[in-house]
């Protein structure tokens, strides 16, 4: 493939040939018209000819990107000539690109709009004006992240819910109406509505967008960006987006482009057929497996094969919202028949249907049956049938156990240290047994946007519950559906009924138990945790599992499909084998086992073809933004500048843009000198164990610090909805319960050593101390730092107790991105390093120096560690940043301080810069 054009002798670039001939417009620009009216689009066949067939899918949604802006923008002219130069081996280039919308979660949402609000503040403390603090692209706050489940498993839990999460969020619900009529481009859709995700999935997406240019109206594939890391379940539609942190999205929705390297494209061929019994949460799970294993973190992945066209919408989804558990960018399925079928289900308009289907169509973005396979990175290849009924745990998400293997693997893990990845509990004969099942909960829409396993749940508790099955008493039981549409369907076909029969009761509509708002347990569950060891378990049929995320007393957490969780739950315990073990008795005496109550695939898929009608989604989303009578009866304050309450332990004006008044001047450094540790980890550190994400615990500083606020114990509310309070979020910092500082040895939580003398403390406290001695502090990691959810705070938290650079040995994309973004240097050493290899322990000096050279050019960094023996170990580490912006923002002090930069350059009348893009474009 070449990126030239020949012109005689001479070989011409694209960028030039274009120009020759008046631009994209001239050479690529087409006509289309339909129902959906008069418009025009960039042709990615002419722009590239024949090539196109081996440009992956998802490069085509970049190409046609950049293409829009190559004649304005050198940056997108270069990133235009590599894709069209793509072998299956990316070049090294950033591409800039245009984002069309923005998704954010409340709890990612609140910080990323209150630094807005801040960063108004700053400007009129400056006399400057602030209209410019806008965002410039649609944004959608999906209020989805708040709700605890306080009570479960009766008719009244979700009223109840709903109450209790208004009157711990009311001041942060006023701030979301308050930015609805503050920010043009923001739409709120209020709570009770459903989760994120599932709502993008089933009516924000449009697939294809639309825009007026110079030209007329342009047609063009979406690109989103989401402040979740599972914004990749709407590649389900073909539909490209990913996610990032509240920190590059802020960037984003000012005007600024969105840097990515151009990344390697991994394609997975899925072939056979599922086995029956087979779901396809356990296809999800199986794929996770595989590709953790392989290694294709920051990749796109790219399904094709006979058994990804089987596919449906629904259950495309399920594979592309774990891309994140897997480690890659996106999961992308390209438009094809399934996705005007699910687009006509889920009760989109004709006119938008009909323009997704001619535009994909006549751009090169639909795949055909007959499609030659595009030139990948690499194949790795999936035989579906490979799938079976499984769990994934207890700890993450790519520790897949068979069901008879699950049993086993506990059991065997009870005795093992924890360094061996075991419990280290003692052995029991007490009334709570290890394995004792807590929580059972149907949760997120990893699995609730999927009609088919949604329906095999209700139809294995129609089973049992005709057989005489009921749960256990000391299991927690919750059903928190992804949307109002679920619950409709599970009505209509009436499995509701059995599904409440066994205490799955609706307890709300949002992310419940799968992002750590379990509420609390069984009281007798609790103390058998925290005074006899006892190890429980948790099944969910979520998609992340990490150590105390679920609930802080329960040590093992499993993922499954949501039949699995119900039937689990009826057992009342994880460690038990349910294809040869029975799940209970019926009322004469007889064993039940797995097999007497799994239905059928014919009968799922009868039920599926039964509830799937357009009116039943049109119905549902007629009224999105309207919310319960609770959001409509709220209050909330007017006007361009919000007024901070001043004994609000929720809303506390953000630091940042104050501190970067303070640095605008300062250059990054090129050493930094007798620098301290504050933490040794090891591998797969993630932002949960950075940040947590649960209940806050009276005990925790967190905890000690809102009791000193005069917040009573009952309204401390979950880690997630204190993201507006930096004081909490500081305080949690490193603070996880099960978070394992290697400087403390096997102790688990967030305590550290403070050099020099040693002195065993709390994380935060001796950052505040090492901050007062004006003493440089890194965090020390190993491999995957960082993986998980996409949460700008555990960037934030770090850079606030004062943390200069994170060496690890490699890092998850979205957490890389935030650390440059708070101006914390993401440092890695060099294969096959690490600070095992090299004998640190965190007791070092450290002296790092040429970062500021390192930074420009990527040479290494010269880190000096000296022991207290005197003994001095030296090694190098590189940074790892995404082309020049990153560059420029390190350079800049990160994102806080360089979009205030731009805007006081603006305001001076700078030639070159403009508060919403940085540089013009």
């Amino acid at each position: 493939m070449s990126s030239s054009r020949s012109a005689g002798n001479i070989t011409v670039p694209w960028t030039s040939f274009l120009k020759e001939r008046g631009g994209v417009v001239a050479v690529a620009k087409q006509d289309l018209d339909g129902d959906f009216g008069a418009c025009r689009f960039v042709d990615l066949r002419r722009l590239q000819e024949a090539a196109i067939s081996t440009l992956p899918y998802s490069l085509r949604i970049l190409l046609e990107n950049v293409a829009r802006a190559a004649e304005e923008d050198s940056d997108a002219a270069a990133a235009l000539e590599a894709l069209l130069r793509w072998n299956g081996v990316p070049e090294d280039c950033t591409v800039p690109l245009r984002v069309a919308r923005i998704v954010l979660p409340d709890s990612s949402g609140l910080p990323a709009l209150m630094d807005l609000a801040a960063l108004r503040d700053a400007l009129a403390e400056e006399g400057l004006p602030i209209d410019g603090v806008e965002p410039v692209i649609p944004v959608d706050l999906i209020i989805d992240h708040s709700l605890i489940v306080d009570r479960a498993g009766t008719a009244e839990a979700a009223a109840y819910n709903e109450r209790r999460e208004y009157e711990r969020n009311a001041e942060r619900y006023r701030f979301f109406k308050w930015a609805q009529g503050a920010f043009k481009s923001l739409r709120v859709v209020p709570p009770g509505m459903g989760i994120i995700h599932q709502i993008h999935l089933e009516r924000l997406s449009n697939v294809v967008g639309r825009a007026s240019g110079p030209d007329g109206e342009v047609v063009f594939p979406e690109f989103v960006l989401g402040c979740d890391s599972h914004t990749p379940m709407v590649n389900a539609l073909g539909l490209l987006a990913w996610g990032v942190g509240g920190i590059e999205a802020e960037a984003a929705l000012l005007g600024r482009p969105y840097m990515v390297k151009l990344p390697r494209v991994v394609g997975v061929r899925l072939t056979g057929k599922m086995r029956e019994g087979v779901t396809t949460t356990d296809l999800v799970l199986l794929v996770t497996e595989k590709l953790r294993s392989v290694g294709v973190v920051g990749d796109f992945v790219e399904y094709f094969g006979e058994a990804a066209a089987a596919l449906t919408v629904p259950q495309r989804a399920t594979l592309a919202n774990m891309a994140p558990e897997y480690g890659a960018t996106c999961g992308f399925f390209p438009i094809d028949g399934q996705t005007i079928a699910y687009l006509e289900q889920s009760g989109r308009s004709h006119e938008q249907i009909a323009l997704v289907q001619e535009y994909a169509k006549a751009s090169g973005l639909y795949r055909e049956e007959d499609a030659p396979i595009p030139q990948y990175s690499a194949i790795i290849e999936i035989d579906v049938s490979e799938a079976e009924p499984c769990l994934a745990g207890p700890r993450r998400p790519q520790d897949r156990r068979s069901l008879s293997a699950a049993a086993a693997d506990f059991n065997a893990s009870l005795a093992k240290s924890k360094e061996d990845g075991g419990f280290a509990a003692a052995s029991k004969s007490t009334a709570t047994p290890h394995g004792t099942l807590a929580i059972a909960a149907i949760t997120s829409c990893t699995n609730t946007s999927n009609p088919s396993v949604m329906l095999a749940a209700g139809l294995l508790a129609r089973k049992a519950r005709r057989m005489g099955l009921s749960v256990p008493g000391h299991v927690k039981t919750s059903l928190a559906p992804g949307s109002r549409v679920v619950t409709r369907y599970l009505a209509q076909s009436g499995l509701i009924d059995d599904l409440e029969a066994l205490g799955f009761h609706v307890v709300g509509y949002g992310c419940t138990t799968c992002s750590g708002k379990s509420g609390e347990i069984a009281p007798a569950l609790a103390a058998a945790a925290e005074e006899e060891g006892a190890v429980l378990a948790a099944i969910l049929s979520g998609n992340r599992n990490f150590e105390a995320r679920i609930h802080p007393q329960v040590r093992a957490s499993y993922l499954a499909s949501p039949p699995l969780v119900v039937a689990y739950a009826l057992a009342g315990r994880i460690n038990l084998d349910p294809q040869v073990e029975p799940l209970g008795q019926t009322d004469n005496g007889q064993p039940v086992f797995l097999r007497d109550i799994w239905p059928s695939d014919a009968e799922v898929e009868a039920l599926v073809a039964h509830v799937g009608r357009p009116e039943l989604y049109r119905e549902n989303y007629a009224t999105l933004y309207e919310g319960t009578a609770l959001w409509r009866d709220l209050e909330a304050p007017e006007g361009p500048l919000f007024a901070w309450p001043e004994t609000s332990s929720y809303l506390l004006r953000p630091p940042f843009f104050d501190a970067a008044k303070e640095t605008l001047e300062r250059a990054l450094p090129d050493s930094l000198l007798n620098v301290r540790a504050l933490c040794l980890f090891g591998d797969s550190l993630t932002t949960d164990h950075v940040t947590p994400s649960g209940a806050i615990s009276p005990s925790s500083l967190a905890g000690q610090y809102l009791a000193d606020q005069g917040v009573k114990e009952r309204d401390f509310n979950a880690y997630t909805q204190r993201r507006g309070n930096h004081e909490v979020l500081m305080r949690a910092t490193f603070a996880n319960p099960r978070i394992k500082n290697l400087m403390q040895g096997v102790r688990e939580g967030g305590f550290t050593r403070k050099y020099p003398d040693g002195e065993e403390m709390p994380i935060f406290e001796a950052a505040r101390q090492y901050r007062w001695e004006r003493t440089p502090m890194i965090v020390l990691a190993g491999r995957d730092y960082g993986m998980g959810s996409s949460r700008d705070w555990a960037a934030k938290g770090p850079a606030l107790l004062g943390v200069k650079a994170v060496i690890a040995e490699s890092f998850e994309r979205i957490h890389r991105s935030n650390l440059v973004g708070m101006g914390i240097l993401p440092l890695a050493f060099e294969p096959g390093i690490g600070w095992r290899l090299l004998g640190l322990d965190g007791s070092e000096i450290f002296t790092l120096s040429g970062i500021a050279t390192s930074v420009q050019s990527g040479s290494p960094v010269e880190v000096v560690a000296e022991k207290a023996d005197g003994k001095v170990v030296t090694f190098t580490v590189r940074p790892v940043l995404a082309g020049d912006s990153e560059r420029r923002l390190l350079e800049d002090g990160g994102i806080f301080a360089s979009v205030l930069k731009d805007f006081l350059k603006s305001a001076a009348g700078g030639p070159d810069h403009h508060p919403n893009g940085g540089t013009a474009t």
